[in-house]
């Protein structure tokens, strides 16, 4: 009879795993086609594209990396820390257009300024590294939790050499774009492990956002590394 119970709660913890898992990745599909919509609405909105690309003149790109950050934050603790669903919800479409607002200069000036399909090309590639990478985990189900420090530490560094090249006026180039990618592929196996190791049944939105926000930053590094090619 125990071993009947425990054999019948297994099978009801793996169908809310199993349950979980697609939630999860069902908002992420949703989070992506939300991103395009948005997207495609601020890339046809001109007073939009004006101020976004006025931005990233000088300092003023510094005043859109911290409003992005201190959004970013927000939205995280909305989705993560609060158990009102509607607010959860809130939290990842906020960062939804976060995302869709900063990625403005960087589309604009891809698909008006550079020859070839580069934006078809970097949104392939990263679906495509996004899908090996998330399979790793997901087939070893092995626990990349420690790799929290060092993406944590090669942000900060990322975040010094993009000051330093806003103050003195350099451009990063194509290796940075590629440490970017390597740093973007760290972050996709700690979400993904997170996803199977770290966040509960319920929390579905939170572990969406997660696995959304290293996408994207895969997707920025991506298409500059194509468009400076």
């Amino acid at each position: 009879m125990q071993d009947e119970r425990l054999t019948a709660l297994s099978g009801i913890h793996s169908h809310e795993r199993a349950l979980f898992y697609r939630k999860t990745y069902q908002h992420l599909a949703w989070g992506i086609l939300a991103f395009i919509l948005i997207e495609y609405v601020f890339l046809h909105t001109e007073w939009i594209i004006r101020s976004a690309m006025s931005l990233t003149q000088g300092k003023r790109w510094l005043l859109m990396l911290g409003g992005f950050m201190l959004v970013t934050h927000w939205a995280e603790k909305m989705a993560a820390g609060s158990t009102d669903r509607t607010k959860q919800y809130l939290g990842y479409l906020l960062y939804i257009v976060a995302e869709a607002y900063i990625f403005v200069p960087l589309l604009f000036i891809a698909a008006y300024y550079i020859e070839g399909p580069v934006i078809r090309e970097a949104a392939l590639m990263t679906m495509a590294l996004f899908t090996g990478i998330s399979a790793v985990v997901l087939i070893t189900k092995k626990d990349f939790s420690f790799l929290r420090t060092a993406i944590v530490v090669g942000g900060f560094v990322a975040l010094g050499l993009i000051l330093a090249g806003i103050l003195f006026g350099f451009h990063l180039g194509l290796w940075f774009s590629a440490g970017m990618i390597l740093l973007a592929a760290a972050s996709i196996l700690y979400q993904t492990s997170n996803l199977l190791h770290k966040y509960r049944t319920h929390q579905y939105v939170a572990a969406a956002l997660g696995l959304f926000a290293s996408l994207m930053l895969m997707f920025w590094y991506v298409l500059r590394f194509l468009s400076d090619r």
